[in-house]
């Protein structure tokens, strides 16, 4: 039923945004992925409203490990990262997925941040760090608990480098303490959980409002968050305490 209220309420154009879901899974393709089954639920909706979808599955891919833009500068024969900076750089929108491991992200889960951290001094056009506009969240699967503990991590990690995080930017699903069913198990009734998917549609909604929102303006004004003016001797209402 339609209410008046719901009828007051513009459908958004998410049409022009674009979003890259990089799942950190330790399987390689084409095993299954039990993350990569609830990361579906979220692409799927974002597909529905019109949003191009990029996805990685990193594990796929030789990724060095190190904190520098291109490993093979640093000794590694091969480094597909910079390959894969140009397409999150192209997205709007990052979404990272892991599994739980004893209690903790995925290893993949903090390569990719790493990798991540190692393009944070770079700058956007306003001399801003270059994730500036740019809006994060992620989806944890596991069967113990945990949730609360990755996204705290993963989110934090993002904002770090400059991702803006909206409310609701986690959800998950995990089964009962000790083996069991996984996301996709049958039996597990993990697509049934009207609390994960809840929680998953949130998630998608707001990453995908905020993101319109942050588009429109052309992301952050440079005032006040500037390295480059900062560099350069601006401190905007800063008091030195130099001058005092």
């Amino acid at each position: 039923m339609i209410t008046k209220f719901h009828a007051m309420i513009k459908k958004p154009d998410f049409s022009a945004l674009k979003a890259i879901f990089i799942n950190c899974t330790l399987k390689k393709s084409p095993q299954q992925s039990h993350t990569q089954g609830l990361m579906d639920l979220s692409i799927s909706i974002m597909e529905k409203e019109g949003v191009s979808v990029d996805q990685i599955r990193l594990i796929d891919h030789e990724v060095a490990s190190g904190v520098f833009p291109d490993m093979t500068e640093q000794g590694w024969e091969v480094d597909e990262w910079p390959a894969i900076t140009a397409r999150i750089m192209d997205a709007d929108i990052l979404v990272m997925g892991t599994p739980i491991w004893l209690g903790q992200k995925s290893s993949q889960a903090q390569k990719l941040i790493e990798r991540l951290y190692s393009l944070s001094g770079k700058l956007n056009d306003q001399g801003q760090y270059v994730y500036y506009g740019k809006v994060g969240g992620c989806l944890i699967t596991g069967n113990e608990d945990g949730i609360k503990h990755c996204a705290m991590s993963i989110l934090y990690s993002l904002q770090h480098v400059g991702y803006s995080i909206p409310p609701q930017a986690d959800s998950g699903w995990i089964g009962e303490v000790g083996p069991g069913p996984s996301y996709l198990d049958e039996g597990s009734g993990a697509r049934d959980n009207d609390f994960t998917n809840r929680n998953t549609t949130f998630m998608t909604y707001n990453l995908l409002h905020l993101a319109n929102i942050l588009k429109s303006q052309d992301g952050y004004p440079a005032y006040g968050n500037s390295k480059k003016d900062w560099s350069t001797g601006e401190r905007w209402n800063f008091e030195n305490p130099e001058y005092r």
